[in-house]
């Protein structure tokens, strides 16, 4: 599958997610690319998703909620990788505080306009959206303290680029937390080769002991994959519905092995290290 081919389509459909923000959806303020899936619904509860505008809450089309369990300090600077509606970038803009700074990236220039519009609704002025791509992140070497995305990395057919970037813009001991669809077992050929399904991050999955060996050749170190939703058949039925696909062909094929997770890692370094290599003169 060609990453051209990917990506258009991918910046197509959220294009056209974000032109749909405002419109009364099956979900509510939970509207999704495809409707109400299991993987997109309930990530946000009540405190976080009052506290926003709900046009932030209907862009997110993420798998997780990396803002939940992403372990952030006042002053500390955050990257999201692909932003959307920048839900997660201003819920860590508040927990990072008028010291630190949020930097959401996208490459979709409606999803940017939108990110932009609900940052100003919200209020939050520790705040920049940036256009570009995760494979190629314009911003300097360990430049910020964490990087988190939710469920965007499984969008790039160039993973390892993106792993290599989130790693060269981190500062030393620097984190990576990001939520994700990863796949547990051999996963039938067809949905591998579905381009529409990429959007959904189902094609585009790795198998977690893949992503784990690929943030290590990255240069990370602590590496977790942490499971916070696992899809049985019932959720297969509905993701994979309308998709061109036969769903009780495929089904029991799937039970158990597609998996939201939140994934850590670290960057070596950091003022432990350099204590260590004091300390060893």
């Amino acid at each position: 599958m060609a990453g051209a081919d990917v990506k258009a389509v991918v910046r197509e459909r959220y294009g056209q997610a974000a032109s749909q923000v405002g419109k009364a959806g099956c979900c509510g303020a939970s509207s999704t690319l495809d409707g109400c899936d299991p993987i997109t619904s309930n990530l946000y509860d009540s405190s976080q998703a009052d506290s926003l505008p709900k046009e932030a809450l209907q862009a997110s089309l993420g798998c997780g909620n990396p803002t939940a369990l992403a372990q952030l300090t006042p002053g500390e600077t955050v990257l999201d990788l692909g932003s959307g509606g920048g839900i997660d970038v201003l819920l860590s803009a508040r927990r990072v505080g008028p010291t630190g700074k949020a930097y959401g990236l996208d490459m979709t220039d409606e999803m940017l306009v939108l990110a932009r519009e609900n940052q100003r609704r919200a209020g939050v002025n520790n705040v920049e959206f940036l256009k570009g791509e995760i494979e190629n992140i314009p911003l300097p070497d360990n430049s910020v303290d964490v990087v988190i995305s939710n469920c965007v990395i499984n969008l790039s057919s160039e993973k390892d680029r993106v792993l290599h970037e989130a790693f060269r813009v981190l500062k030393p001991g620097g984190r990576l937390a990001v939520s994700d669809v990863v796949t547990r077992g051999d996963i039938p050929g067809i949905l591998r080769e579905n381009l529409e399904l990429w959007v959904g991050c189902l094609a585009g999955a790795l198998d977690e002991a893949d992503y784990m060996a690929k943030l290590a050749t990255a240069g990370f170190a602590t590496i977790s994959i942490e499971p916070t939703r696992i899809y049985r058949i019932e959720d297969a039925r509905e993701f994979l519905a309308g998709k061109g696909i036969d769903v009780d062909a495929v089904a029991a094929q799937v039970d158990g092995r597609f998996l939201s997770a939140f994934i850590r890692a670290t960057k070596p370094g950091g003022a432990e290290a350099q204590r260590c290599g004091c300390c060893s003169d």
